[in-house]
Parts: structure tokens; C-alpha cells; sequence
């Protein structure tokens, strides 16, 4: 559900399709909790897991509110407004992680809250390249204004000290939601610790922007990290996120 909520902008040219999708999906997830799911695969496997795990019907229909939302096509007024996405969406997915682990615990909620919106923030970023291609920009408006850098700039893959300083900070404050999100660690269950192994993913990012000085178009950004699986299996082994 989650991806074909997530491709639904991509692929749709007409906003007005998008938003019937978005219907169908709002429709499902009510006949979901009252027991009469469509015959439709997604459909069928997300009540098995809503009727086995309790799932929350607030998380999904908050994904499903915020992706119809975003079909906009429009930059981020402010981090605020980033946050709020991130929030509802990568977060909300966390929690609902988290209800399948069979997990209920303040301090879990608070850590999956803050690295919801650091994985939000690190999506936009990694997305940049692509949606420029596009001629799109998302990058919060807010931060470019504050330093003097336009969507144009980013369009024609400018390298300038200020497009830099733009990623610099926003690319801070996912790190500072990490951060925020791993001080928690010693009072978050360790049965928690599978649903927010993303950090690992989410850390070697954040690094690797930093090793290019903050230069988004950095073809060494694009690369995949084929340490990763080991970076993720020692963090596990470790019991740390």
C-alpha cells in the first residue's frame, strides 16, 4: 500500500486522477475496519495485518491524507512544512511498525517521531537530483530565500557556496532528528531496535553529503553502498540504532 500510495505523484500527469486513487485507497482502508475488504491483493494482506497486529486506522488514513496533500507539485513553504510530511507519512509507517512488534511505549513513539522526519528530510534531499530532471524543486522555501538561492539555481545544478549552504542546513537538521531520535536509546525496548535500523541508511547518507561539502549533484551520491548490509547486520548485532 505504502509504495503505491508513494508512486501515485510520479505516475499520475492529472491531479484529478491522483486524487480519485487517493479515494479508492481512503474507501479500502474503511471497508478494511469494517470487515469487508475488496477483493484486491494489497487489500486482502493489509486487513489479514490490521485483523492480526490491531493496527491503528489513524496512521494509515494520516499517510493517505498527507500523500493526497503533497499532490500539489508545490516546494516546501518552510522545514516546518517538511517536518509535517515526514511526520505523517515516514512516521506514521514507523508506528505502525511498531504495533507489529507488538510494541507500546512512549519512548519507542518518540524515537520513531524523530527519525520519521530525519528520514523525510534525507527523501527530499536524495530526490533532488531526480525531481530537477523534472524541472521540480521541493527544497523548503524558507531556507533557500534565507540564502538568497532560487529554484532556477538548482535547475541548472549550480555549486555556489550559497546553493551548498542551503543543503548544509537542511541536511543539519535531519541530522540533529537523529540525533534527537538516539538519545532515546537507552530507554526504547530492544525488541524495537529491527524497526529503526533505517538510521544506519540514514547516517551513511548525511556522511556522504558531508565528504562532497553539501554538493547535492555529487555523483558519489547516487552510488549505492555495498557496505551496507554489513553496517546494518554489525548495528543489529550490537542492538543499537
Amino acid at each position: 500500500m505504502w509504495s503505491s500510495l508513494r508512486l501515485i505523484k510520479d505516475l499520475v500527469s492529472e491531479k484529478t486522477i491522483g486524487l480519485m486513487r487517493m479515494q479508492f485507497w481512503k474507501k479500502t482502508v474503511d471497508d478494511i475496519y469494517s470487515d469487508n475488504p475488496p477483493h484486491q491483493p494489497v487489500a486482502i494482506e493489509l486487513w489479514k495485518a490490521v485483523k492480526r497486529h490491531n493496527l491503528t486506522k489513524r496512521w494509515l488514513m494520516k499517510i493517505i491524507d498527507e500523500r493526497e496533500r503533497n499532490l500539489d507539485d508545490k516546494a516546501y513553504r518552510n522545514i516546518q512544512e517538511l517536518e509535517n510530511y515526514a511526520e505523517n507519512t515516514q512516521s506514521s509507517l514507523l508506528y505502525l511498525t511498531l504495533e507489529i512488534l507488538g510494541i507500546k511505549d512512549l519512548h519507542a513513539d518518540h524515537a520513531a517521531s524523530h527519525i520519521g522526519k530525519a528520514q523525510g528530510i534525507v527523501t527530499c534531499l536524495r530526490a533532488t537530483p531526480y525531481h530537477g530532471s523534472r524541472r521540480r524543486v521541493f527544497l523548503p522555501m524558507d531556507i533557500c530565500m534565507l540564502h538568497g538561492v532560487s529554484q532556477e539555481d538548482f535547475l541548472r545544478k549550480k555549486q555556489d557556496k550559497n546553493v551548498r549552504d542551503v543543503i548544509y542546513d537542511i541536511a543539519s537538521q535531519a541530522h540533529l532528528h537523529l540525533k534527537h531520535a538516539r538519545s532515546f536509546h537507552k530507554s526504547v525496548p530492544v525488541k524495537a531496535f529491527p524497526a529503526f535500523l533505517q538510521t544506519v541508511a540514514l547516517e551513511d547518507y548525511l556522511k556522504k553529503i558531508q565528504q562532497v561539502d553539501f554538493d547535492i549533484f555529487h555523483p558519489s551520491l547516487q552510488q549505492k553502498d555495498t557496505l551496507l548490509p554489513l553496517s546494518l547486520y554489525i548495528r543489529s548485532w550490537r542492538r543499537k540504532y
